[in-house]
């Protein structure tokens, strides 16, 4: 294994040698040509400059890059364990997502060098937010292949970044396409739910609150529960009282003493569910408080549970636009 390493290592300085600096930030500006080797180029990453090849053709993928790559058809050779992901797989990504070897855990705490090594990849795309990066070893990573770091911030990047994870892997094409029908989707839904959706002030519980510490999260614009119903036209007024960074600049944890008040100007209240409409134990705490009764929204019966709010690629939230027009129907009866 040393000595694949170290092989791998002296091909990668001689590529960085030879490469032509590509003239874009996002990375896809001019390739070079290494010496004996595939063409390459310099792409803008978390971790800064990298070289990567210009047609990957054996990609390692961890966090949020793996249901990116999944849905993009990317070459991959393992990912990281993605539990959070896999109700919104379709079935030709979830056979992948099997087959696939497990390189890391659901934590960047959990990389395993050793099996990252033995896939050979010639390319590795880390999905994981900044600050997570110092779970990593990166140097022992570059040492087996180029590494880039493209991690979200806030939940709604996801957007953006699936698009760069998607360039870095070569497989553009697969996510255009995706793109395109989830646009065509939510333009459509837009204009359903115009006459509405527009005019009301709303509120999300989300499924991160933390019982034990009695209290809830609420997710304002942006945030996983609320950045999708956006794309129909729907609002969620007010803002995280002291910004904490990352999702913590969208969402935030008030006690349930707070609920009155967190909600009390909510024209209607969505909430998140899980994948078989099940209500989370974060969430249910909310339901069942006698604060919530009383909130305006829920006596008037406007309060709507969404499913899939964990999604971070196109395809994935076109069946989240799915079941946020399932769950908002009953506003065009009202």
């Amino acid at each position: 294994m040393r000595t694949t390493r170290t092989r791998r290592l002296a091909g990668a300085l001689a590529l960085a040698l030879t490469v032509v600096t590509a003239a874009t930030a996002c990375g896809s500006g001019d390739a070079g040509q290494a010496g004996g080797g595939g063409q390459t180029r310099v792409f803008a990453a978390d971790n800064g400059q990298i070289t990567i090849p210009v047609s990957p053709k054996r990609v390692i993928a961890t966090g949020y890059a793996v249901p990116a790559l999944l849905e993009a058809g990317a070459p991959l050779v393992g990912v990281s364990s993605w539990k959070r992901g896999i109700p919104l797989f379709n079935e030709q990504e979830r056979k992948k997502y099997d087959e696939l070897a497990k390189v890391a855990g659901e934590s960047a705490a959990e990389t395993n060098y050793e099996a990252i090594a033995q896939a050979d990849p010639d390319l590795i795309v880390i999905g994981v937010p900044k600050p997570v990066l110092a779970d990593i070893d990166l140097k022992r990573l570059e040492a087996i292949a180029p590494v880039v770091a493209i991690g979200p911030s806030v939940p709604s990047m996801w957007r953006e970044l699936s698009r760069k994870q998607a360039d870095a892997a070569g497989a553009t094409a697969g996510f255009d396409a995706l793109k395109t029908a989830y646009d065509t989707k939510a333009k459509g839904l837009a204009e359903k739910y115009k006459a509405v959706l527009p005019q009301l002030k709303l509120g999300h519980v989300g499924a991160y609150g933390e019982v034990a510490k009695g209290n809830f999260q609420r997710e304002f614009n942006g945030s996983w529960g609320t950045n999708i119903a956006q794309d129909l036209g729907a609002t969620y007024y007010g803002q995280v009282k002291v910004k904490g960074g990352g999702s913590k600049d969208v969402s935030e944890y008030p006690s349930i003493e707070e609920l009155s008040t967190a909600f009390a100007q909510a024209d209607a209240i969505t909430y998140s569910v899980s994948a078989d409409g099940s209500v989370p134990a974060p969430v249910k705490y909310v339901l069942d408080s006698p604060l919530w009764k009383e909130l305006p929204a829920v006596k008037a019966g406007k309060v709507y549970p969404f499913r899939y709010t964990e999604a971070a690629t196109y395809r994935a939230a076109t069946s989240t636009l799915d079941a946020v027009d399932q769950a908002f129907a009953p506003l065009l009866k009202q």
